[in-house]
């Protein structure tokens, strides 16, 4: 129980940390974009929040760090080989229209 604990910490902090990062790169990349939600004090909260998750990440045991890369690599595997055979646009006859 407390190895699927500690996974799920890992993956949770991690998410969070992907979207702290996210903030970040939208506010330069796309500061038109519509926001119904805006984050306070960028960039300090979103570096604050990227500063603590690794923090707490680091105090995780090293057994956790290599289960997470495992995991992102299959994912990887996964989202990529699946994506190559069922995408939209590798499909042509998704993107022609009949007249």
């Amino acid at each position: 129980m407390r190895l699927l604990a500690e996974l799920v910490n890992i993956g949770t902090l991690f998410a969070f940390i992907i979207v702290c990062i996210a903030v970040l790169i939208m506010r330069k990349k796309h500061p038109e974009a519509d926001r119904p939600f805006r984050a306070p004090f960028v960039p300090f909260v979103p570096l604050a929040g990227i500063a603590t998750c690794l923090i707490l990440m680091l105090s995780l045991p090293a057994e956790n760090w290599v289960r997470l890369i495992v995991w992102l690599l299959i994912g990887f595997v996964i989202y990529f080989f699946y994506g190559r055979k069922h995408s939209a646009l590798n499909n042509t006859k998704v993107n022609t229209k009949v007249s």
